[in-house]
């Protein structure tokens, strides 16, 4: 962090914020963050908080910065040193509790909101959702209740028809695409724009992620035998011969799982982020991704199963600097088994901001739609797309 101009009067003027920090002209006129280009390449982005002590946790990129109070005032700010082309999400940490930010107008949840570098490409079709907890997002209507025997308990899983329905996209973490990210909404205005083929979306949510995502039968023999069977029932229009399974991290893992242990029930994939560094031993270790390059699923494919019936796109954040070398490889024996691969970078790290226009673009692609970016069976070593091509919030 660097400091801020001695003169009191336009302390943030650089940010394009003139006034005197902490007087009720200064808040009534007050953006952030704000970004400003730094030397050395990247960008200086100015946070602002009004009231008392507070520091910013941002999601899987940073440690917490505290902020620094200006004088006697309310006003604490951070200027954070950000690197080209990153998508954030963050809160406010006051006390024991959690805040998004009041000068940000896009949110993600009661409590988070999103940053955005000027470089980092827009996401199209998500739409501004507010901070705070004002913002209440719209759910489908049609609902199934299930009953798992094969996993046990309870679940309520929505599922919207896009377009009038048809192939199911089975969305793992389904309750994060329905209260932190708009994916109903996202879906429907991708289909009106012509980006988005007729789909049915079934929102799946976890119990127990590390349980259920991990390499394990039980999920998919209940999404197969239990879940899917009900979705039939539900009155919503779906095509079951035409499933594709969206994850990220944990579920991303679990997705291409399904792929090759489930071949005749889940052949196209849009998988986020997978966290292919895993294996049985991997938690009980210093360090999970210390462990084999591409872990359990990279094992998996050195056995060479056949592909060629697997549609699958993979994009990774382009910060994620450690998962990377874990996702190359998965990528690379995945196409040399014979499946039909895109591989991208999205302008995050590891964070569903940096997904949500991944996730629709690659559902479009796995169902056959023209997408920009690498030839599909392309290297991914050789030629990954450079760009996840998608609008700023």
């Amino acid at each position: 962090m660097r400091p801020v101009t001695a003169d009191t009067e336009n302390a943030f003027a650089g940010f394009g914020m003139p006034g005197e920090p902490g007087t009720e002209e200064f808040w009534a006129a007050a953006e952030a963050p704000k970004s400003v280009p730094a030397g050395g390449g990247g960008w200086a982005t100015l946070f602002l908080w009004r009231g008392s002590a507070a520091s910013i946790d941002f999601e899987s990129w940073s440690e917490p910065v505290p902020l620094n109070r200006w004088g006697d005032t309310d006003c604490w700010y951070a200027e954070v040193r950000m690197p080209a082309r990153l998508r954030v999400t963050y809160r406010f940490l006051v006390g024991d509790a959690a805040h998004a930010d009041p000068l940000n107008p896009v949110g993600a949840g009661g409590d988070r909101s999103i940053a955005a570098t000027p470089d980092a490409p827009p996401q199209p079709h998500w739409p501004v959702v507010g901070p705070g907890t004002d913002a209440v997002l719209p759910l489908p209507r049609a609902r199934v209740r299930w009953a798992s025997e094969r996993l046990g308990g309870r679940r309520t899983v929505r599922v919207h028809p896009v377009g009038g329905g048809g192939p199911v996209v089975l969305l793992l973490d389904g309750d994060d695409w329905l209260y932190l990210h708009p994916a109903m909404t996202a879906f429907d205005s991708a289909f009106a724009a012509g980006d988005m083929p007729p789909v049915t979306l079934v929102f799946l949510p976890a119990k127990d992620r590390a349980a259920e995502f991990t390499c394990r039968p039980e999920l998919w023999e209940a999404v197969r035998d239990e879940l899917l069977p009900l979705v039939a029932e539900s009155g919503v229009p779906a095509d079951l011969g035409r499933l594709v399974v969206a994850g990220q991290s944990l579920g991303g893992l679990s997705a291409l799982y399904a792929a090759l242990r489930f071949p005749d029930l889940v052949s196209r994939v849009a998988c986020q982020s997978g966290s292919f560094w895993w294996t049985p031993e991997a938690m009980d270790l210093a360090d999970p991704m210390s462990g084999p390059v591409g872990g359990s699923i990279a094992a998996r494919l050195l056995e060479r199963p056949e592909l060629s019936r697997l549609r699958i796109a993979f994009d990774v954040g382009e910060h994620e600097t450690r998962m990377l070398p874990h996702c190359e490889r998965t990528e690379l024996l995945t196409e040399q088994a014979g499946a039909t691969v895109r591989v991208s970078r999205s302008a995050a790290g590891h964070d569903r901001a940096g997904w949500r226009h991944a996730l629709l673009r690659d559902v479009a692609w796995a169902l056959g739609r023209r997408v920009t970016g690498p030839r599909p069976g392309s290297s991914p070593r050789r030629r990954p797309a450079g760009s996840d091509g998608c609008p700023r919030p």
